[in-house]
């Protein structure tokens, strides 16, 4: 059965709760469209409410809210100045979400775990994943920012303060000229992180948290009519939200908004054309002035005021303003006492019509707070009047949300400022009890939180009760408090950048409010300071100039600071220079931290992996030791001494460091990584491959553990299996370029071109400036016989890394194949003057010479291979070959070693069939070079029996080529090898 409806009387006794009188045309705006269809392209669903304080825009906001909740299954959503940046935003609206019904429940986990990682996020050095280097992932060396940098300058780094922006996007950075900086800070960050995912989650918070909470949004909006979000004090929070808000609501990056939720934005300013440009017509624009003098009258009528000598009064009093006028028509006029006298403020008037003098009181310890609860209310109001919370929260001027509640700006102004002048003992009083509150809820933070300072700085409520504390104790004596204040700024910078602001304010709100203008101007300057950095960029900035090191710079000016806190903001003022790759700088603020305060901790673990950066690792090595001294148990020191290690190859020592750490934190999912990446460079692979499959049940969705055992499984010849974790991995992040380029590898390597082609191009469309990639690519074409296409790549990649010697080194093996020796020769020479240890770059150089008809310097060519890989078939065949074209007897000799060896290899087990099949194919070169013609026709026949690849068949044709040069007297016998050889390469191609 129906449920009855509401009687009259229930509805003026909503219509008095709400105390709303005027502005009825634009609380119909929005309540019409409740009853559209959302669906409708002129849909009014983005409104921007705006006009000059005391106005009543959150009064009309609250109204709104209040009409949208009186609907069936709607839900509504309202923050305020409480948030500083996209993330706040996003986490305060979950919240209010919650409180309905309507969690977010994998953004609430998402958010959850980027504040666990970020904190693990301080620096190391980039992962080098093994299989790379010469074998696949290029040569060290500075490389020009890549596309991918480009993108995350432009989203920003927020969260890691590495790139301090004022938007969500980081719109007054310079990309390109970020984008180096950036790529630093992110393989920085592969090292430190537990995960790719872990990585792309702090240096891109914003980006990676937006589509998880518009895709929790789209659950709650399928559940219900209509959601509405609600964004009042906008004038505040608008410069951090604009882009943000912008790109949610009409962009296409990260996410779609779901159709039936609406957005209404509350401030004193229009919409900024910056920020939204072209969609500004999009925006439902509601402009509040004053009160018509229809309203006025029609309020205060409401309000029992009908003597027109108080009602003109009021008027010229309030200026019309609708605050000031809803104040005064809920004094008590009977009288019109006080009424006439003009020199009293419109605050003023209020306290005295209060006839309860113990409220009156009550009004005025209530501005103090920032905010009010219950229990803030009984600890600063007089006993007399400790249960009339409720009748506080009625009043005009205090708004309510969440169980706590505010005055309005203009009120609590006035009252502050009347409470520090009129009574003074009164007002230190009562902020040292405000102080103490606070300070009790601190501590009780830290009872559950434990010892860890880090994690109180990482708790919001923790931080809230800080801020809090600090603010009242500045208020009551600004000078003696401003040394703590001012070591809670440094501390605050340690956190990251949206706490520094929020303590920068905390100084400008109590010098204001305490009249104190030290106070204010030390607020002042370090927002000034940090904006001014953040405006113009880091990379324009001097080196290391980012808003932290702005901030920790100008702090360090302070004659306040103690000691102790000197030494720790030097600490983390290197810290940061560190993060921005001012190592210099970071080396010269480490040293005077150590000089000020020698038991500080943190300085060894920092200035070791300052000095691991800079490839001072020996050095490095000292203070990790000294660090872990102080405390045995430092994970992160001894974390970092296991990378030091493991960056010198020195990796028994980084497995037993890596061991250690496993053992006190085993849950730690980048150690395992880490570790398992020291067991494979070890050949080690089934215990690399355990470590990386613990680190997955740990993490299943780490994308980073399941790349790296993909290429443990393709070390270890797996390439099936290899297949399977790569394919996951890409499935798992799309944007991950590493596994893509693998996985492209493993397809080369299995003879499978359009596939590793079609890899590599994905790969390098993720990163089109990655010469691993290219050169990778470029040997497909090559075994394709794409030769002028595998020439662009090679090409390319050495104008990316002109030391890459693997790129030259393939270019060159190109140009054998296209006939160009001496261009051949060239790049064989410079590969091997890049890296001298690599065989195959001095047997490319000595085929080349050979080709040229340069026996003696092919001869020393080989021997130089001979020397690095004594046990290379092939080496001792081109040995050979070389040794006739001198006219050397030893050649009868050295064509049996070369016999020898490939024929293990041939004849063996056929474990890996790739190098049991090359081999019977140079058996094949063998038997021509000796003439044994039927021996090198049944070879021959087995070889193209076993299905060679391209590549293989390739160079049979070269060797037979080159073994008819050296030995013309073999030329009738090797063509119609050669031609059976060359029909096999067609039908390939």
């Amino acid at each position: 059965m129906a449920g009855r409806r509401p009687s009259r009387q229930d509805i003026n006794r909503r219509r008095g709760q709400a105390g709303f009188v005027g502005r009825r045309s634009e609380l119909a705006v929005f309540r019409e469209t409740l009853v559209r269809d959302p669906e409708e392209t002129d849909f009014p669903f983005l409104f921007h409410v705006h006009g000059n304080g005391g106005v009543g825009k959150s009064t009309l906001l609250r109204q709104w809210e209040t009409a949208a909740r009186e609907r069936p299954s709607v839900v509504t959503a309202l923050v305020d100045d409480e948030v500083h940046d996209p993330l706040e935003a996003m986490e305060a609206l979950s919240a209010r979400l919650g409180q309905q019904g309507c969690p977010l429940k994998k953004f609430d986990k998402q958010l959850s775990l980027y504040r666990q990682r970020r904190h693990q996020a301080d620096s190391a050095q980039p992962v080098t994943p093994a299989g790379t280097g010469e074998s696949g992932a290029g040569e060290e060396g500075a490389a020009p920012a890549s596309t991918s940098g480009t993108v995350m300058a432009q989203l920003g780094l927020v969260g890691l303060g590495a790139v301090p922006v004022v938007g969500a996007f980081a719109g007054a950075v310079d990309p390109q000229q970020v984008a180096q900086g950036v790529d630093r800070v992110r393989s920085m960050l592969n090292a430190r992180l537990r995960s790719h995912e872990d990585v792309q989650l702090v240096m891109r918070p914003v980006e990676m948290l937006t589509p998880v909470f518009l895709e929790d949004l789209g659950d709650v909006a399928e559940r219900c009519e209509r959601v509405v979000l609600f964004f009042d004090v906008y004038e505040r929070t608008g410069p951090v939200l604009d882009d943000w808000l912008r790109e949610i609501t009409f962009g296409e990056v990260l996410g779609s908004l779901p159709v039936n939720v609406q957005i209404v934005l509350a401030g004193r300013s229009r919409p900024h054309p910056r920020s939204w440009g072209d969609w500004l017509g999009a925006v439902t624009e509601v402009a509040l002035d004053v009160f018509t003098e229809e309203e006025a009258r029609t309020l205060l009528a409401a309000r029992g005021v009908v003597d027109e000598s108080s009602i003109e009064l009021i008027l010229r009093l309030s200026g019309r303003l609708p605050l000031l006028v809803d104040m005064l028509a809920q004094s008590d006029t009977r009288t019109g006492d006080g009424l006439d006298d003009v020199s009293e403020t419109a605050v003023e008037r209020f306290l005295k019509w209060e006839s309860n003098e113990q409220r009156r009181e009550a009004a005025l310890a209530c501005a103090l707070p920032s905010y009010l609860d219950e229990d803030i209310y009984r600890a600063v109001v007089p006993p007399e009047t400790s249960e009339d919370y409720a009748w506080l929260r009625a009043l005009a001027f205090v708004s309510r949300q969440d169980g706590r509640c505010r005055y309005h700006d203009v009120v609590r102004t006035a009252m502050l400022r009347l409470r520090r002048t009129q009574s003074p003992a009164r007002w230190e009083e009562q902020h040292l009890r405000l102080a103490e509150t606070f300070r009790a809820r601190r501590q009780s933070a830290e009872v559950a939180l434990g010892s860890d300072e880090f994690a109180h700085w990482d708790d919001a409520s923790w931080r809230e009760h800080r801020l809090n504390e600090t603010y009242h104790r500045l208020c009551v004596q600004p000078a003696r408090a401003l040394p703590d204040a001012l070591a809670q700024t440094i501390r605050a910078v340690d956190h990251d950048i949206t706490t520094l602001h929020r303590w920068a304010q905390l100084l400008t709100r109590a010098g204001r409010d305490a009249d104190h203008p030290p106070l204010t101007a030390w607020g002042e300057r370090l927002t000034a300071v940090t904006e001014a950095s953040e405006a113009r960029g880091a990379a324009e900035s001097a080196e290391g100039d980012t808003a932290p090191v702005a901030a920790l710079t100008l702090l360090l000016g302070a004659a306040e600071l103690t000691t102790p806190t000197r030494a720790l903001a030097h600490a983390v003022r290197a810290r940061e220079n560190r993060l921005a790759g001012s190592y210099a700088e970071a080396l010269a603020d480490y040293a005077v931290a150590r000089r000020l305060d020698p038991e500080l901790k943190r300085v060894h673990e920092g200035r070791g992996e300052t000095l691991r950066l800079l490839g001072r690792n020996e050095e490095a090595l000292v203070e990790f030791d000294r660090a872990i001294e102080f405390d045995p148990q430092n994970v992160w020191a001894i974390a970092s001494r296991a990378e030091t290690y493991q960056g010198m190859g020195r990796h028994e020592e980084a497995l037993a460091d890596f061991t250690r750490v496993v053992e006190l934190d085993p849950r730690n999912v980048w150690v395992l990584l880490r570790r398992g990446l020291s067991c494979r460079s070890l050949g080690r692979y089934e215990e690399a491959l355990t470590d990386f499959t613990s680190a997955l049940e740990l993490d299943p969705s780490s994308a980073s553990a399941l790349a790296f055992r993909g290429d443990t499984h393709q070390a270890a010849g797996r390439y099936d299996d290899a297949l399977t974790d790569l394919t996951r991995a890409v499935e798992l992040d799309p944007e991950y370029e590493w596994p893509l380029a693998m996985r492209g590898e493993i397809h080369r390597l299995m003879g499978r071109y359009d596939e590793a082609s079609t890899d590599f191009g994905r790969a390098l469309e993720l990163d089109p400036e990655d010469d691993w990639v290219l050169t990778s690519r470029g040997e497909v074409h090559q075994s394709l016989g794409r030769y002028e296409d595998a020439l662009a790549d090679f090409t390319r990649a050495l104008e990316f890394d002109p030391n890459y010697a693997w790129a030259a080194a393939s270019r060159g093996q190109t140009h054998t194949s296209m006939g160009r020796y001496e261009d051949a020769s060239a790049d064989y020479t410079r590969a091997v003057e890049l890296r001298p240890g690599t065989a195959w770059f001095w047997a490319g150089r000595a085929e080349a010479r050979l080709l040229l008809g340069d026996g003696p310097a092919a001869l020393e060519d080989c021997r130089r291979a001979l020397d690095i890989d004594p046990e290379d078939g092939e080496l001792h065949l081109l040995h050979a070959l070389a040794t006739r074209s001198t006219g050397d007897d030893e050649a009868t000799a050295r064509f049996e070693q070369a016999r020898s060896a490939l024929t293990a290899v041939s004849d063996g087990a056929w474990a890996d069939r790739g190098k049991a099949r090359r081999a019977a194919g140079f058996l094949v070169v063998l038997h021509c070079a000796t003439a044994e013609w039927d021996s090198a026709a049944e070879r021959l026949d087995a070889f193209l029996d076993a299905e060679p690849p391209f590549e293989q068949l390739r160079d049979l044709v070269e060797m037979i080529d080159l073994v008819a040069r050296v030995a013309p007297e073999t030329r009738a016998g090797t063509v119609p090898l050669r031609e059976r050889v060359r029909e096999n390469l067609i039908s390939r191609t």
